[in-house]
């Protein structure tokens, strides 16, 4: 004990502010790594191979043990060489990330061309995602932005129809075969119906919802917006609940005026991307409640 208290008061006194640097720098990367794993099945992994690591290493510095201390020096490289392989869904996820910062950064797109033809389909969506919440009809509808869906869309029945009300009541009616499956929007159009979504590989979320009904269509609401910079609306089919998920997070239990206002703030592209926690405010009125209430008399 006393050569570790000598170790450390050494190691004190050789600090300079290069060395606090190195050490905020590997603190850093340590935090982003453990902030990307988080919630996830590999934070199980991690406590099991720091234990393993932590147990291996007072053994060997405690005990006077030749022939373990030489299989533990040969069977530690092979362990960080496994290292990538067990967790590379996450270091997928964060070079997935990183490199949407970066396009965000650079590219952005002009938001006057589609000023008119965003808010007309926001305000679409959230009138069918309220009419499907009254009528306890499950839906799953993806509004695409700057990361490409095609790989879902491919999975799915072709449409490139005009986002109306009427037609996404008719997609998620329960007894019609494009109800099962999510509806993905690409610029203001339904590009196809019932695609089949990755499932979220997190328990974070779900696991912090008092409602237990959430399932299947919940995870593959949080699964697309792992991969993809998506915005997703779902619409639970047993408590009829509306819910915003993008970048692996969730807001639910929203009434249609946040609806709107929350994805007027994602889906605006002049600005950076906004986060869910910044929606605890009180809802806007909505602009066009005329239309609403000329279109639902008709």
């Amino acid at each position: 004990m006393s050569e570790i208290l000598s170790n450390i008061l050494f190691t004190f006194q050789r600090l300079d502010w290069l060395a606090v640097f190195d050490m905020a720098l590997v603190t850093l990367i340590f935090f982003m790594i453990f902030k990307l794993i988080r919630g996830t099945q590999a934070v199980i992994l991690l406590r099991g191979i720091l234990f393993v690591i932590v147990l291996l290493l007072l053994m060997t510095s405690l005990f006077n043990l030749p022939a373990f201390r030489w299989l533990v020096q040969s069977a530690l490289p092979a362990l960080f060489l496994a290292i990538p392989v067990i967790f590379a869904p996450e270091i997928r996820r964060g070079l997935e990330r990183l490199g949407r910062m970066g396009y965000a950064s650079i590219f952005w797109r002009s938001s006057k061309k589609l000023s008119h033809d965003l808010e007309h389909t926001i305000h679409e969506v959230a009138l069918a995602a309220d009419q499907l919440s009254n009528r306890k009809h499950g839906a799953l509808i993806v509004l695409q932005r700057n990361d490409s869906l095609d790989e879902q869309i491919q999975t799915g029945v072709r449409m490139n129809a005009e986002v109306t009300e009427e037609l996404l009541l008719q997609i998620f009616y329960p007894k019609t075969p494009l109800h099962d499956g999510a509806a993905i929007v690409v610029n203001n159009r339904i590009v196809a119906s019932a695609c089949v979504l990755p499932l979220s590989t997190s328990s974070e979320v779900l696991n912090k919802m008092r409602d237990r009904q959430m399932g299947l269509r919940h995870r593959a609401g949080i699964g697309v917006t792992e991969v993809s910079d998506a915005v997703v609306v779902i619409v639970s089919e047993q408590t009829g609940q509306i819910a915003v998920t993008h970048a692996g997070r969730m807001l639910h239990r929203l009434d249609i005026e946040r609806l709107e206002n929350i994805l007027s703030s994602f889906l605006r592209t002049d600005q950076p991307q906004a986060k869910l926690s910044r929606f605890q405010i009180k809802p806007k009125k909505r602009k066009t409640p005329r239309k609403t209430k000329d279109r639902r008399a008709e």
